[in-house]
């Protein structure tokens, strides 16, 4: 296994980000920075308090990692809707609105039916990857006999999830328009590893940082695609309708023990935390690319927005 070198670490910090329509969102511990390079070669900022547990209970081991991913998605879904009004199409033919179209104009008002599509959209970018990577592998497995051992009904399981992920992956990245957040994404990796090793956010210094890092969402994605592989090779389940309502069931456990898995490996450099990293940090190659200049500049002046005066984003 080819180990994957750090660049040299001075503060792990908790700043993360997610890379959208021509630009990076990033969270700091107080402050989330939305930064957008409008057609106009301008920079825009949206910036916003950085949500936080109310309930002690979301801070534990394994439930956190639930309530990540969750308000991930549903930032991830806000942010992309406020870079993708700066690239509207411009719509140069008037045309007759339809009657359904005049109802729902008469009836529902603007900011009622942002919120509708905001939240149709959340849903179905919930369920379609749930029914591709965790239902369809239950249900194409399920043509084993019953009496298939069932460490080999859930290695199997595991891999054609897998397969289905990187053709998925690997089909998206193609795409222009993702291959260019894809780069953005790049650009994000860089600039957290620039400032973990203590150097001034230039450019220069960004360009010279890998583009593979421990705690992206890439590698926390497939770490909670092989967890489910060690959980249920011990459930012993012949009905393959009860077996995927139980996936289901355990979802938010799957997500949390990958998450601390993530976390945890992140902060480590040992045989075993490089052991967790090498499947993620080999799926990153079709997810992080390569950015330019411009991207860099995106990614340094959203980090910069981020970065508390206290030394609070310490990852201790």
């Amino acid at each position: 296994m080819k180990h994957y070198e750090m660049p040299p670490c001075v503060r792990k910090t908790t700043i993360g980000g997610q890379a959208i329509i021509e630009g990076i969102s990033m969270k700091g511990p107080q402050t989330t920075c939305v930064t957008v390079r409008k057609p106009d070669g301008t920079l825009t900022f949206q910036e916003r308090p950085t949500p936080k547990p109310k309930h002690p209970f979301w801070k534990l081991p394994i439930a956190r990692g639930a309530y990540t991913l969750f308000t991930a998605l549903k930032d991830g879904m806000n942010d992309i809707n406020y870079s993708a009004q700066f690239f509207e199409d411009d719509d140069s033919v008037d045309t007759e609105p339809s009657r359904f179209e005049k109802w729902v104009e008469n009836h529902i008002s603007s900011d009622k039916l942002e919120k509708i599509l905001m939240g149709f959209a959340m849903v179905i970018g919930t369920i379609l990857p749930i029914a591709l990577f965790l239902v369809a592998p239950t249900l194409i497995v399920g043509v084993l006999p019953d009496g298939a051992p069932y460490f080999v009904r859930s290695l199997l399981e595991g891999v054609v999830r897998i397969i289905l992920f990187l053709i998925f992956m690997w089909s998206i990245s193609h795409m222009k328009d993702i291959e260019r957040t894809f780069r953005y994404h790049g650009a994000e990796h860089k600039t957290i590893f620039c400032y973990e090793a203590g150097l001034p956010l230039t450019v220069e210094n960004v360009r010279n940082m890998p583009r593979f890092h421990p705690r992206c969402g890439t590698s926390f994605m497939i770490v909670m695609m092989i967890i489910p592989i060690l959980i249920f090779a011990f459930v012993q389940m012949d009905n393959v309708w009860l077996r995927m309502i139980l996936r289901l069931v355990l979802l938010p456990v799957v997500v949390g023990i990958a998450y601390e898995c993530n976390r945890w490996a992140g902060r480590h450099d040992g045989v075993i935390s490089r052991a967790i990293r090498w499947p993620g940090i080999q799926m990153q190659k079709l997810t992080v690319f390569e950015p330019d200049d411009s991207m860099i500049e995106v990614a340094i002046a959203s980090m910069e927005k981020v970065i508390p005066p206290d030394d609070s984003d310490a990852w201790k």
